[in-house]
């Protein structure tokens, strides 16, 4: 990752200001500080707490590089603003992965792309001089570029609404196949395991183990060492108890109607990416604690995957699509930013994008870190989305600034988004002038807010058919909305088995939900109606400290 970045003490600092506004409320909250219970039991039982995830290893852990370095001008870009620059940065980047790996740089200037820019080996990471002083200029969208892309469910929705990047960081063999399935119109699932979801074989057979353990018993660690990414798959039962542990289990998931949500039934099995840090017999260490229960009848086991993307950044530059009118809402057509998929130890730092349909995407991707990224132009529909089964991603220190045109009709804008069965994904130390919580159903759980400033006034989305819109164990932590709307920040009333902790006082107007559950949502509320004073600030970074 970039060396010039600011300290933490810098960003909480800056965040507070923000928060607080002026001299005498920062005086006011700082004479009114206190550690909420929540924080005490947690800190106790930090991988097994009922409400609060554990989120400590969340993000990106490898950054090392190639020592292959190509400069982009010297495979034909020039920084005129004219010349396509496209193909000569896709040929300096092919080059390094040619090598094994290295850092193609982009020097300062605007350069023109009338194609996608793709990242499909390991360690390649793609460095501008910076947000400020390197921009690619986009001129086409990805409707034009590969072809309309539908959705696998039907309808005339066009998938590019949720989907691709112009700068697409995909492993080669997945992005090939997925284009070929897009151009002959057979709508793909985008996750570890194919097309069809048939390109993975078994390992091993896991033996029984709880949420929160850091290491299984498996039936044959033949094959199984360090350093390998394997996947824990879990398939739900006819009773559908693997969704209704998901939601926390207990009478309301017991009684919910689970067998005619036919979307959210296509996410599962549960699909699981972990890298192993030691094998002793037949016992296996994992990199991260289970994020589940592990039971005989989900049918547990480790399996193969379509070869990851790893070690792959891009850092250090601007994407400035050609500006356009928002399209209707699902009618994008793909003048998207970046995006990773089934990329696990991967980066995106210090990147803006302007005028997009959707900014930065999570698809698939898991151990991901999105670290000082912008939205900013003309509106969004998704100015970050993170789905298909995206789990243990960092998105911190981002910023959605207030678009520079008003919204034309019929268009949607939704915020930092999670759905489809995502989970234990952290946003941090963020600002956000428009946009919300997008919590887009699809049973999404174990994911946190924390340290966030938001001007509320995005909507979530979400077919009904995609089930409810939390599961268990969400956590918004020290979130201070400027507009005082309630609607997905307050979430003790809707989300199972979770916690709001910090909060500034809200009220319900506009989008008004409902619990997808009955009875008692064993769901957290502490420090309701104070602006910055819970302590510690930053749930993630009180537990990556705590566990240090």
């Amino acid at each position: 990752m970039s060396s010039t970045h600011l300290t933490r003490r810098t960003l909480l600092a800056g965040a507070t200001a923000v928060a607080l506004g002026t001299a005498t409320g920062r005086a006011a909250a700082a004479e009114r500080t206190e550690v909420p219970s929540l924080w005490k039991e947690f800190a106790r039982t930090p991988f097994t707490h009922p409400q609060i995830p554990y989120i400590g290893r969340a993000g990106c852990g490898t950054r090392s590089r190639g020592r292959f370095v190509a400069d982009v001008t010297e495979y034909g870009a020039v920084p005129d603003g004219t010349t396509d620059c496209a193909p000569a940065i896709n040929r300096a980047i092919a080059a390094a992965g040619r090598a094994g790996g290295g850092t193609v740089t982009i020097p300062p200037g605007t350069f023109r792309i009338d194609g996608l820019i793709r990242v499909g080996d390991p360690g390649v990471v793609l460095r501008g001089a910076g947000s400020g002083r390197t921009t690619l200029y986009a001129t086409k969208s990805l409707t034009e570029l590969i072809g309309a892309y539908g959705s696998r469910y039907g309808g005339d929705k066009s998938a590019w609404s949720w989907a691709g990047g112009l700068i697409w960081l995909a492993p080669r063999a997945r992005w090939d196949s997925l284009v070929a399935a897009i151009r002959s119109r057979a709508w793909p699932f985008e996750g570890w395991t194919g097309n069809r979801r048939d390109e993975w074989t078994p390992l091993t057979a896991v033996e029984p183990a709880r949420q929160g353990s850091w290491t299984v018993t498996v039936a044959d660690p033949q094959g199984l060492h360090p350093g390998r990414l394997v996947l824990l798959r879990l398939v739900d039962d006819r009773a559908h108890t693997l969704l209704q542990h998901m939601a926390g289990g207990g009478a309301g998931p017991a009684s919910y109607s689970w067998d005619d949500k036919t979307k959210l039934l296509s996410y599962v099995p549960y699909e699981w990416p972990v890298r192993i840090t030691r094998v002793r017999g037949r016992r296996v260490t994992l990199e991260r604690p289970l994020p589940l229960d592990v039971r005989p009848e989900w049918t547990p086991q480790l399996t193969t995957h379509v070869p990851e993307l790893t070690g792959s950044g891009v850092e250090g530059l601007s994407l400035e699509a050609v500006e356009t009118p928002q399209s209707p809402h699902l009618l994008d057509k793909g003048y998207n930013g970046v995006v990773l998929q089934c990329a696990y130890d991967c980066w995106v730092d210090d990147v803006t994008v302007t005028n997009v349909d959707n900014g930065f995407g999570l698809v698939a991707a898991s151990a991901c870190t999105l670290r000082r990224t912008r939205v900013s132009g003309r509106g969004s529909h998704h100015p970050y989305f993170c789905r298909e089964g995206s789990h243990d991603n960092l998105i911190e220190d981002f910023t959605i600034e207030q678009r520079t045109v008003p919204a034309p009709p019929d268009t949607q804008l939704h915020g930092i988004n999670v759905e489809g069965l995502s989970s234990y994904n952290v946003w941090s130390r963020g600002r956000m002038e428009m946009g919300t919580f997008d919590s887009h159903r699809g049973l999404p759980f174990g994911n946190v807010r924390t340290d966030i400033t938001v001007n509320n006034n995005g909507r979530h989305g979400g077919d009904a058919n995609a089930g409810p819109l939390f599961g268990a164990r969400f956590t918004h932590w020290n979130i201070r909305v400027t507009n005082g709307r309630a609607g997905l920040m307050k979430i003790d009333g809707l989300a199972p088995y979770s916690a709001t902790v910090g909060l500034n006082t809200v009220t319900e107007f506009d989008q008004i939900d409902v619990p997808d559950f009955t009875g008692d949502l064993h769901s957290r509320l502490e420090l309701y109606g104070t602006t910055d004073a819970v302590r510690p600030r930053n749930l993630y970074d009180a537990q990556r400290e705590l566990l240090r």
